[in-house]
């Protein structure tokens, strides 16, 4: 029989220790894998399978991280009404960590057998159900461990629970990007679920030493179906309105963030960094900061203004607000060719860890001083439903955003191809076999179909599209422009005046982006004239990196990958100078915000929600329960 009380002991409770070093190994897992995310789906997933399509959107990827930390935040309400009606904490965490494993073991196999992407969404399926069912039970776990004998350790004891969360996020963040760059995904996938295991092993073996509080049973639902109930968790829904915003914008530090490094330079007072590792700032930041405020920074407000919650919680909105106009001010560099450091993100992230301390932190403590007793479990997972909303209205606009494409595959399409006799062999640019699709006009055999090249790996290799020769003749003026200007692309409005006299086979002017420092876009609004439609047709230029590299230099997981399957920078795409330039074409499959606007777009929606903020916290009245 387990202990159903905590004792009158003045000492540590023994189950202490397995919970802080279940909690550091499972944050090391959850932040190790969410790390690589992004990373991996633009760059790894479509190298996975036995045949190779396009490489993952960096609007897609990041619609798919938010999807995905949406349902792992979305999962917590249903944990904690298992926990607190049916089955208890303890046994709701150790049958939800299995499925965590679970989860884990799907993402390290994928590639080994069947589509990766299968496993992909099994993987973060599973990994969602278990992450989020135990997110409200493992907090309120450390909680009943104590008694009135060693209560006033729990400050501390919290404060090393904040510290291993941290600290399990800090290591993985430096160390797991890195093995996804030199081990490839099995590793950097199979590494944090070895780390799940380990916590929930941990947690198993304490379980004869933890306090396990029965379930309330009908009591629970009874107390949160009163109209007392009801109006409370309406009353609090409406400040989680305000802060589902503030999590839209900050858990983009896992997306767009890490996908906006990869065009910055990454050299930190002669340290190279890889994009996903800037991560790390944050649970950095947050161990400085946290004893700077609590001790420092909010004590001297105090002396001028009363520091309230909900004045804490509206400072940080608009800190939010700085914070992705530093963001945003960094994409307008990158839009305009150059190549900022790393560490002006870092000093984002620097504000925007200040207004997490200042959001999350205390909108945790005013929910918790907000609740009776008997629902502060259900109030602590809606406050995590805050952070779902954000991160599902982020997935809403990257979904809306994007502009499909006539050429958007299923993988199985090359593969099957290739087995068929009626597949069309060629030779033309290295190609194994050719696949034709209808244009705008639905007919085969006409002016605006599309073609697609593959190779003998069912590689991508080329595409035709119906612009082709007249992307080609204004490629050849940006290239010219760009190789008597020190390999550097014309700004977005010179290239444009470069290329106004050439018109598309439709009649229309082509228009001219600068992407990056090494990348351009020109693009035809195509055979129905209208542009961001699925029938632009489109050249990305980009510039080769003529760096020499040595035989002896180590080549990554993905290089290794490339190799194998025949993906090489030197397909037999048309070159104008192929010493220089690598072409790459494209039917649909642009955005409707990019570049600076999409930033701009964020730190707008934040500020409004900021200031709609403040009426709001002048007119709320606390609750008879605040302690």
């Amino acid at each position: 029989m387990y202990k159903d009380k905590p004792s009158n002991s003045t000492t540590l409770p023994k189950g202490i220790p397995y919970i802080i070093g279940n909690e550091a190994a499972e944050r090391f897992s959850f932040y190790g894998m969410k790390a690589a995310l992004v990373v991996f789906m633009t760059q790894y997933l479509h190298l996975m399978g036995d045949s190779v399509t396009d490489a993952m959107s960096n609007a897609k990827a990041s619609e798919y991280m938010h999807l995905f930390v949406f349902s792992v935040y979305l999962t917590p309400i249903a944990g904690a009404i298992i926990s607190d009606r049916f089955w208890g904490k303890y046994k709701t965490i150790i049958c939800l960590s299995i499925v965590y494993c679970l989860g884990h073991a799907a993402l390290a196999f994928m590639g080994v057998s069947g589509p990766a992407v299968i496993w992909l969404l099994a993987g973060l399926g599973l990994i969602s159900i278990g992450a989020g069912g135990i997110k409200p039970c493992v907090s309120a776990h450390v909680g009943d461990q104590f008694g009135a004998g060693n209560k006033h350790m729990l400050p501390n004891i919290f404060n090393w629970f904040y510290f291993s969360i941290n600290l399990g996020a800090a290591i993985s963040n430096i160390m797991i990007p890195w093995l996804l760059e030199w081990f490839g995904p099995h590793w950097a996938f199979g590494i944090p679920g070895a780390l799940m295991a380990l916590a929930t092993f941990l947690f198993w073996l304490g379980r004869k030493e933890f306090i396990h509080i029965p379930p309330a049973g009908k009591s629970f639902t009874q107390e949160i179906l009163s109209s007392d109930g009801i109006k409370l968790l309406l009353k609090l829904t409406a400040i989680f309105a305000f802060v589902a915003i503030f999590w839209s914008l900050f858990d983009q530090t896992a997306s767009t963030w890490v996908l906006q490094a990869q065009d910055m330079n990454l050299n930190v007072w002669g340290l190279e960094l890889l994009p996903s590792q800037i991560q790390t700032a944050n649970p950095f930041f947050i161990l400085i900061l946290i004893p700077l405020f609590t001790f420092v920074i909010y004590p001297t407000i105090e002396k001028i203004i009363p520091l309230t919650p909900l004045r804490k919680i509206g400072t940080g909105l608009f800190l939010t607000v700085v914070a992705f106009s530093i963001s945003a001010l960094i994409q307008e560099w990158i839009d305009d060719g150059e190549k900022p450091n790393v560490i002006w993100q870092i000093l984002a992230y620097l504000l925007l860890t200040s207004a997490e301390i200042m959001v999350s932190i205390v909108c945790l403590e005013f929910a918790y001083t907000q609740s009776p007793k008997s629902m502060k479990s259900i109030v602590m997972a809606l406050f995590l439903l805050s952070v779902a909303a954000g991160n599902l209205f982020t997935s809403v606009v990257n979904s809306y955003i994007q502009v499909g494409s006539p050429l958007e595959i299923e993988v199985a399409d090359a593969s099957e191809a290739m087995k068929s006799d009626t597949a069309k062999k060629s030779n033309h640019h290295n190609t194994w076999f050719m696949k034709s699709y209808a244009g705008f006009d639905e007919k085969i055999g006409t002016s605006d179909d599309l073609t697609i090249h593959f190779n003998d790996k069912a590689v991508i290799k080329k595409r035709d599209i119906p612009a082709e020769a007249s992307l080609i003749d204004a490629s050849k003026i940006i290239q010219s422009h760009a190789l008597k200007n020190n390999r550097k692309f014309p700004l977005t409005e010179k290239g444009q005046s470069l290329i106004s006299s050439i018109l598309d086979p439709w009649g229309q002017a082509l228009t001219y982006r600068v992407i990056n420092s090494t990348t351009c876009r020109i693009t035809s609004s195509g055979p129905d004239k209208k542009t961001l439609t699925q029938w632009d047709n489109s050249l990305n230029i980009e510039l080769k990196d003529n760096t020499p590299k040595s035989k002896s230099d180590k080549k990554t997981w993905l290089e290794k990958r490339k190799a194998e399957l025949k993906v090489t920078d030197d397909d037999d795409h048309i070159f104008y100078d192929d010493k220089n330039f690598k072409h790459s074409y494209a039917a649909g499959g642009l955005f409707k915000l990019e570049g600076a606007s999409y930033f701009w777009f964020f730190t707008k929606f934040m500020f409004i929600t900021a200031l709609i903020f403040i009426p709001f916290a002048v007119l709320y009245k606390n609750n008879k329960f605040e302690e």
